[in-house]
């Protein structure tokens, strides 16, 4: 049987390398990502494999290791990342990755492992058990400008792109601390119209910091009033749309479709091939019904635990919907503080 080897991916230059040959590798498999997790939450990350000590690697299982007083010890690829596939070509070799996780599950009394894969998995996998799935979507960028403009929904996407026009927005492109702080102020704003705590400020700087120049903040304004806001991030031929917010005060503006109109010209100038759309819980229908209208494939992205997880109980349900109505009327210091309290025992 194979030895699983271990190793920590911000530090071993292979892991770069990998990734860069490896077709099903992500954003949310490079040191950036994974160095603003862990500067950010305190996240560990870790690789197993099969390959030795200084051999070059043939595959690897990304994980992150979560060690939180309220929510229990876990192992999750990744937290906060819509996806994270397993870069193992060989069931045989998943297989022997994954019995040594479970064996580890033990000694290391992990409450659960949690893989997010893009496609099924079988073998060993099939020990894991589905958790709730998700709406995923994915728009190809190799047909041409204007078929891509053609495939919009005339009505609510290309006509209120046409609107923002006659309404002179105007779109900052960038990552400048005057943008992020344009884009927190937006994202303070959606998160408390959404009765959600916000992420932290410093987990946006530290991507900034880390992923430089593949990470893209547009923000759409009127009379230099910014009304919208999109972060994408950029890895290898694949543009990935990470957060949006807006002040509901100026949707019918239509900066939304404005800046995804143009993330999508920016990326067909780039020689992007796709735009990662990323996933949807299933009751946000108006988030899908959008991705859908902007001429996304759409397909179920199903999270899988080691040993099964519990679903959601009435009572959590309970609990959240008094939370959501507490979160929606925080000031924006305290909304921000709750973030900042809340978000390293999620993942």
């Amino acid at each position: 049987m194979s030895t699983v080897c271990s190793f920590d991916p911000t530090k071993d230059l292979r892991w770069d390398r990998f990734l860069y040959h490896h077709p099903r590798s992500s954003v949310f498999h490079s040191p950036g990502w994974l160095e603003a997790l862990r500067r950010t939450y305190g996240y560990e990350p870790v690789v197993y494999t099969t390959a030795q000590p200084g051999a070059e690697l043939e595959n690897g299982l990304l994980f992150c290791q979560i060690c939180s007083r309220l929510t229990g010890r876990r192992i999750v690829s990744l937290p906060f990342s819509d996806h994270c596939e397993p870069l193992v070509d060989k069931p045989a070799d998943l297989d022997v990755l994954f019995a040594a996780l479970m064996q580890s599950s033990q000694t290391e009394h992990w409450r659960y492992i949690e893989v997010r894969p893009l496609h099924p998995l079988c073998g060993a996998a099939s020990l894991f058990r589905a958790t709730e799935p998700y709406c995923f979507h994915r728009l190809d960028l190799r047909p041409s400008l204007d078929e891509l403009y053609r495939s919009l929904q005339k009505d609510s996407i290309e006509r209120k792109i046409r609107r923002a026009g006659r309404e002179g927005l105007v779109c900052e492109t960038g990552r400048t601390e005057t943008l992020l702080a344009k884009f927190y102020q937006l994202m303070l704003i959606t998160r408390r119209r959404h009765g959600l705590p916000v992420a932290p400020r410093e987990w946006f700087q530290n991507l900034v910091k880390y992923l430089g120049d593949a990470l893209t903040i547009r923000v759409a304004s009127k009379d230099g009033q910014p009304v919208a806001a999109i972060l994408t991030l950029c890895f290898k031929s694949t543009v990935l749309y990470k957060y949006g917010c807006s002040d509901a005060r100026f949707h019918s503006l239509g900066g939304i479709p404005f800046l995804f109109w143009k993330t999508i010209e920016a990326s067909k100038k780039d020689g992007a091939t796709e735009l990662d759309l990323g996933r949807s819980d299933l009751d946000n229908l108006g988030l899908i019904t959008f991705k859908d209208r902007l001429g996304a494939t759409q397909s179920t992205l199903t999270y899988l635990r080691f040993p099964e997880g519990r679903s959601k109980t009435a009572s959590a349900s309970w609990r959240i919907r008094l939370a959501k109505q507490i979160f929606g009327y925080l000031p924006d210091g305290f909304l921000a503080a709750a973030g900042k309290l809340l978000y390293p025992h999620i993942g």
